[in-house]
């Protein structure tokens, strides 16, 4: 009987793979968390030589259904993000929630 360990094992629909393997940076390009900058500083990789990549792997559908997100969501760049965060907390005061 094998022992169990004592933490658990979280399963996840989509596991991040290891940054060697070449299909981290199109799990990185999918994911909302990680940033073109991110994956530039993790791989070397730029935003146009990830669209390239995506474009190679994916297929022709799925790559514009990538691409339209990608250019919808503000939180793939990291300007846009601090920029959209900063509107969001402005908007929200401090008396609203307590």
């Amino acid at each position: 009987m094998k022992k169990k360990g004592h933490r658990p094992v979280t399963r996840v629909k989509n596991p991040q793979p290891n940054i060697e393997d070449p299909d981290w940076v199109i799990w990185a390009a999918w994911a909302d968390r990680v940033t073109f900058e991110e994956i530039q500083k993790k791989t070397g990789y730029r935003e146009s030589d990830v669209i390239k990549i995506m474009r190679r792997s994916l297929k022709p559908s799925s790559f514009r259904l990538w691409r339209k997100r990608v250019h919808e969501k503000s939180i793939k760049h990291r300007k846009k993000f601090e920029y959209s965060r900063k509107q969001i907390s402005s908007k929200i005061k401090k008396a609203d929630y307590l």
